[in-house]
């Protein structure tokens, strides 16, 4: 005759397979997770640390466009031609190192108003040749200065002088790997190396583009994705580049910049407008 089984250790060899499977469970929407984090951001990448605090968002206001940038002073910010042209939303400090407490009592004192703000095109300077050609190159002004504390990017001192060929440049940026799927919620770094330009290396057919104005930039196992367009590229603790590759359904190995040292005066001149 069959013994039955008393009900406590059923309910207990239940609740351990219960158990297990909701580990499984687990385990894999980790794993699912861990994955998408691998997908969408900058190639090669780690997180930026301290790093990068200069470093800018710049969204479409009407949706579908995100983009880097860096903050240059207290009421600048560059960032790529391509990454505006229409009203964009600008949120500055994403990737300060202060503490919750800090960013609370900036939003009770409404300070942290400052650190988002919609710039319509009337503040936005893109370089144009003389012929009127543009380069995908911007200037954005601030409707309002930021706090003279916050980190910014230095601009080359004295003769400015484009990195030479294998020299390491650092990147970073937000993008996820395709448009339309959701941006990365921190800043991510990578160093990739100064590399010969390929025919076709160049920006959009729309802005120009010459070997005194574009450079590259190649490492195996590093590149930009949707939305790191016009965020900095950082040489020896200096802006020496904005990234104007912004590929939408790949991520691009090879980097293409424009060189800071061509828009220096440019730049100059401007910021005193």
């Amino acid at each position: 005759m069959m013994k039955h089984q008393p009900v406590s250790h059923l309910k207990r060899s239940t609740s351990r397979r219960t158990m297990m499977k909701l580990c499984c469970v687990l385990i894999l929407f980790l794993a699912g997770t861990a994955s998408g984090n691998i997908e969408k951001r900058i190639v090669g990448s780690t997180s930026c640390g301290k790093e990068r605090q200069y470093h800018v968002k710049i969204e479409s206001v009407q949706g579908g466009r995100s983009c880097g940038g860096a903050l240059l002073n207290t009421l600048w910010v560059i960032t790529a031609s391509h990454c505006a042209e229409q009203k964009v939303k600008v949120k500055i400090g994403v990737n300060n190192d202060v503490s919750v407490f800090t960013k609370l009592a900036s939003f009770i004192k409404g300070s942290s108003k400052k650190l988002e703000q919609v710039i319509t095109t009337e503040k936005q300077f893109t370089f144009k040749n003389e012929d009127g050609k543009p380069h995908d190159i911007m200037l954005i002004k601030l409707n309002e200065g930021v706090s003279a504390q916050l980190p910014t990017i230095r601009l080359p001192s004295g003769e400015c002088k484009r990195p030479e060929l294998k020299k390491d440049v650092r990147i970073g940026g937000m993008g996820p790997k395709t448009a339309g799927a959701k941006p990365e919620s921190q800043v991510r770094c990578a160093t990739t190396q100064m590399f010969e330009c390929g025919e076709n290396d160049k920006p959009s057919v729309k802005y120009h583009s010459d070997e005194t104005t574009t450079m590259c930039a190649f490492k195996a196992g590093v590149g930009t994705c949707f939305g790191d367009g016009g965020s900095a590229v950082e040489y020896e603790g200096f802006l020496h580049g904005i990234t104007i590759s912004d590929p939408t359904d790949t991520c691009a190995h090879h980097i293409v910049m424009l060189d800071i040292c061509f828009y220096m005066k440019w730049i100059e001149e401007t910021m005193h407008k």
